[in-house]
């Protein structure tokens, strides 16, 4: 595995210029190196609320991502930072510091939701980042998160067109990020009602719904609605202003023991929430991400929200699918004629020994392929795994293997004319007996590795969709204890309505896990290979085989 990736500074990875969105090379390059798992933490919030420092404080550091000390607005686009994750030493920790929303000197606000959606889209963690108290006025600023169901789709319709809202709410559970707020400068006592409230309860409380269904109870419950239905998990900090006013423009230069005491305390509490909770960044059906396929997923959202379109989260993963499948056949076709190069003795004249070797470097160039491919549900990509005539363009490859096997048969060629001349018709019928039984014993080794190679295609894929369903039964838990948890929350709240509503998707997700438990899925699930594979017996030696029995014909 390669060694994680450290980057002496941020580099932007998303450009905001004139309006336009645009990937920048230099960052989807470093993103390609990283080929182990990566955990995204994201932050948005509007501008000039400090968002940077928490980021920096992420890294380890004091400076990095720019803070600025102005009112103008400092970070545009979206920067990145990787860094090694804090004891996960087979992780990469990716840190997206975004522009600053609301800004006034940009005139056209309309990039700021799509910078708001593409943070949600890419991170495993949000972080939410505002000023003072959570109040009807820092909702309003959260409008982004209404438009969420209009710039991000979580399926496409069997028409082609993308469908999403509320009323798909589960879904977007699958693959958006946990929930974050970060309150700075808060002066409030945390009580409710006379007593001590945590964090997290007050962040509940101002969550609640009102019950009515006027414009403006509509307009008052949609932000919560979105932040309650859409995340599956939420957490709130409160941090004390970290130093007087008049330093605040020098913070990157202060030392810790300059800080307020408080504020330091609240900072370490949220870097450690966010490295123990931070889970690596999964695709829908629980694959997941390096930082090689993230670097496939920022192009692929930036360019569909360039071209004018609604990013499709099915669409994007079938998409990028496709392209993992196809590299991940040419990387296992590597890895065996790599592993065939250092485990064949040449030149040989065995069938049995050649294709004992070929059985090992298949298996180990099977493994391969299952490690990278993922929704494969077809398993087009293994059959054509199985139908690459890789043996043959092995020995192909290998000139000197087949002029030694051809020469060793013109030998033996020029021997029996020998022999026939020689021998009496007797012996000679006696050897045409013996050629004809060695024929058979060939044939069954053929079919013996044709039976072996299915096999072991079939054995390392029932490991794999095993892998996959547990996967699955996972996710789908999760999503029902997020609903059950706020069914029981709506129902303390007197929302009958919404409750059952929350009910029937509960009841969708069971169903959809009891399918999944039943050994038909399995089946189900394999029926591409069983079918189509059974075609291409036996496997990655299918066609090559005939080469050997060519060679070995007269042996």
């Amino acid at each position: 595995m390669a060694a994680p990736v450290r980057m002496p500074k941020p580099t932007c990875l998303i450009q905001n210029q004139e309006g336009r969105l645009s990937v920048c090379p230099e960052a989807l390059g470093v993103l390609r190196s990283i080929r182990h798992p990566v955990v995204v933490v994201a932050i948005v919030g509007l501008y000039r609320t400090g968002k940077s420092y928490l980021m920096n404080r992420l890294a380890g550091k004091r400076t990095g991502f720019s803070l600025g000390s102005t009112v103008q607005a400092n970070t545009k686009g979206i920067w990145m930072w990787c860094v090694p994750y804090p004891d996960r030493k087979d992780q990469t920790l990716v840190l997206l510091d975004t522009e600053g929303l609301g800004d006034v000197d940009k005139g056209d606000t309309q990039n700021d939701t799509w910078i708001f959606a593409l943070a949600v889209l890419l991170s495993s963690t949000l972080v939410y980042n505002s000023m003072g108290t959570i109040d009807q006025n820092a909702m309003d600023q959260l409008h982004y998160v209404t438009e969420l169901t209009e710039r991000i789709k979580a399926k496409a319709s069997p028409g082609g067109s993308a469908r999403g809202g509320l009323e798909d709410s589960s879904e977007y559970l699958r693959f958006f990020p946990s929930f974050a707020w970060a309150l700075r400068d808060f002066t409030l006592q945390l009580e409710l009602n006379g007593r001590p409230i945590t964090e997290d309860e007050y962040l509940e409380n101002a969550l609640k719904l009102k019950k009515g269904d006027s414009p403006d109870v509509r307009l008052f419950n949609l932000p919560r609605k979105c932040i309650r239905f859409f995340f599956p998990t939420r957490k709130c900090f409160i941090f004390d202003r970290p130093t007087s006013r008049k330093n605040l423009h020098r913070l990157e230069q202060m030392e810790e023991r300059e800080l307020e005491p408080d504020f330091v305390e609240q900072a370490d509490r949220f870097c450690n929430y966010i490295f123990w909770t931070s889970k690596e960044k999964t695709l829908p059906g629980g694959h997941v991400v390096t930082g090689h396929l993230l670097a496939k997923l920022v192009e692929t959202y930036v360019e569909t929200i360039s071209s004018g379109k609604v990013p499709c989260m099915e669409s994007a993963v079938l998409a990028l699918a496709k392209m993992e499948n196809a590299a991940a056949v040419e990387e296992a076709l590597a890895r065996y004629g790599g592993l065939m190069g250092q485990r064949l003795c040449l030149p040989t004249e065995s069938v049995p020994e050649l294709l004992g070797v070929h059985a090992e470097c298949e298996k180990e160039a099977l493994q391969v392929f299952m490690a990278r491919a993922f929704k494969d549900d077809a398993q087009r990509f293994q059959v054509k795994l199985m139908a690459e005539a890789a043996l043959q363009q092995f020995l192909e490859s290998k000139e000197a293997v087949g002029r030694a096997i051809l020469q060793s048969d013109t030998a033996l060629s020029e021997k029996e004319k020998q022999m026939e001349e020689a021998q009496e018709q007797a012996v000679a019928a006696q050897r045409e007996k013996e050629v004809l039984r060695q024929r058979q014993a060939e044939l069954e080794q053929k079919m013996q590795d044709k039976q072996r190679s299915y096999e072991e295609n079939i054995q390392q894929l029932k490991v794999k969709m095993e892998q996959d369903r547990e996967q699955l039964l996972e996710e789908q838990k999760k999503m029902m204890d997020s609903r059950l948890g706020e069914q029981e929350a709506l129902l303390r709240e007197g929302f009958q309505k919404e409750a059952k509503r929350m009910q029937e998707e509960v009841q969708r997700l069971r169903e959809q896990s009891a399918s999944v438990k039943e050994p038909s899925w399995m089946e189900k699930a394999m029926d591409g290979l069983l079918t189509v594979g059974s075609l291409f017996l036996p496997g990655i030696a299918g066609k090559a085989v005939g080469l050997i029995s060519n060679l070995f014909r007269r042996l």
